[in-house]
């Protein structure tokens, strides 16, 4: 599967050969690289090029290393974007959150729009899957936005452009707090269910308008739901 590699600069051309294997589709989503023994057989190099070869395409966000199970392909959003937006938002309360608000408000709505006419049948199936996992889940907390995170994953999904669902995924630690703090004030879950199924019946519909529409009307809910809790947490959403 791989080639030998010149002496210089070894982690490099180990680097540049996994990344490529990663965005031809080789190596997909989920894939487990060999043992780190093992590349370096395949690569005919020291297990400490491949170590730094893995750090490096950790540090770019297309490995995740799993102690005791071992390096896996990710989806290449970069460790280094999360943590950057996770700073952004954390070190500056309240001011942090309302951009974050404020920046869905931006994207949230053509994601709806690019999903109601790109959509295949698995990713409105994985909505409706979504939706339903929400109605059951309406009293426990982390089953309901676990829900929530994967409906509008997969509307970035539908939008069809990597970038999106990569800016999507960088966020999803920040949405997740958000998500937590809105399941907690009264009627907040309920009110989110009813943008949800609105949106899921515009993607249904293919209709790119209604879509973007029930979009900013949920992102207006999120907003004021999250005013009662910004005082007591600063947290938004």
């Amino acid at each position: 599967m791989y080639k030998t590699v010149q002496p210089s600069r070894l982690y490099e051309q180990i680097v540049q050969q996994i990344e490529e294997s990663v965005l031809d589709g080789t190596l997909k989503e989920g894939a487990q690289l060999p043992a780190e023994r093992d590349l370096a057989l395949q690569f005919g190099v020291s297990r400490t090029a491949v170590r730094e070869a893995i750090k490096t395409l950790h540090e770019k966000g297309l490995v995740e290393a799993m102690p005791g199970r071992g390096t896996f392909v990710t989806n290449g959003t970069p460790n280094s974007m999360r943590q950057s937006l996770d700073r952004i938002v954390k070190n500056d309360q309240p001011n942090g959150t309302a951009w974050l608000v404020e920046f869905r408000e931006i994207l949230d709505p053509e994601i709806a729009a690019l999903a109601a006419a790109r959509a295949g049948e698995q990713d409105i199936a994985t909505m409706r899957e979504a939706v339903r996992l929400m109605d059951e889940t309406s009293q426990d907390a982390d089953g309901y936005i676990e829900a929530d995170l994967d409906f509008h994953l997969a509307l970035a999904e539908a939008a069809a452009n990597p970038l999106v669902l990569s800016l999507i995924d960088s966020i999803v630690g920040l949405l997740r707090e958000q998500r937590m703090h809105i399941f907690h004030v009264d009627g907040g879950p309920a009110r989110g269910q009813f943008h949800h199924k609105r949106i899921l019946d515009a993607v249904e519909r293919r209709d790119s308008q209604a879509a973007r529409e029930a979009m900013r009307a949920h992102l207006r809910q999120i907003r004021e739901d999250a005013g009662k809790t910004a005082g007591e947490q600063g947290l938004e959403n």
